[in-house]
């Protein structure tokens, strides 16, 4: 522990987000809350889609692969990071944030490193309801820890959409189309990684994708905190 995180457990000791007790390494969790964390350990290597076996792709994958390389989610999607994440998209509340900015700096990139993460923006009107991007105040200390820059202007997304949260996989599709574009004169690198906070179908990652791919990036990588299972994989 460094001089500076001393000096906060001494001042302002962490406190565990989800049942109240003693943080512990440096996080605002303790560490019967932290160790049920779900890993992602067992999944497709082309969408990270959780799997009951060891097996390199999901079914989805071999039939119709998505349009990017491969994808890198440390965690699924559940019990009790869902609170976590929940609380800091859709309650503000940053400490949240900060102690799953936290958890995803402690975890090793299963994939080639990029030369830039472009965080999934959001739309002004979105970004002015809510204050901040979740994926960019996620990205920042990511790509600090790992030493990859970050570019949050790289992509825009001039079109307001409705909230996915609610719509199918097909209806998440129509309802990202030709939503994202990229911002006149900039130039990226042959290797990137788009990043977001949760990945449930794909569908604005796939969409924000070929984006990057018309502009000339070769290698494109999805990263995210999170990984969705699929419904039939879901624990009750």
């Amino acid at each position: 522990m460094d001089a500076l995180s001393r000096l906060h457990a001494w001042l302002l000791p962490w406190r565990c987000l989800l049942c109240g007790d003693a943080g512990s390494a440096g996080l605002d969790l303790c560490h019967a809350c932290a160790a049920e964390l779900p890993r992602n350990t067992s999944c497709c290597a082309r969408c990270a889609l959780p799997l009951p076996g060891a097996v390199a792709l999901c079914g989805a994958c071999q039939r119709k692969p998505p349009p990017w390389n491969a994808a890198w989610a440390p965690f699924r999607y559940g019990w009790p990071l869902d609170r976590l994440e929940a609380r800091y998209k859709f309650g503000r509340d940053l400490a949240a944030g900060r102690t799953l900015a936290r958890l995803w700096q402690g975890t090793v990139p299963t994939i080639a490193r990029p030369a830039l993460i472009v965080p999934v923006p959001l739309h002004r009107g979105r970004l002015r309801q809510r204050g901040y991007n979740q994926a960019l105040e996620l990205a920042r200390p990511l790509g600090r820890a790992l030493g990859v820059p970050v570019r949050y202007d790289a992509l825009l997304r001039p079109r307001a959409t409705a909230a996915q949260t609610e719509l199918d996989a097909a209806s998440r599709r129509r309802n990202v189309r030709g939503a994202f574009a990229l911002r006149e004169g900039v130039a990226l690198p042959a290797h990137v990684a788009l990043l977001d906070d949760v990945m449930t179908t794909g569908a604005t990652l796939a969409e924000c994708t070929r984006v990057l791919r018309k502009a000339g990036v070769a290698r494109v990588d999805v990263w995210a905190l999170a990984r969705a299972p699929s419904p039939r994989h879901r624990s009750s």
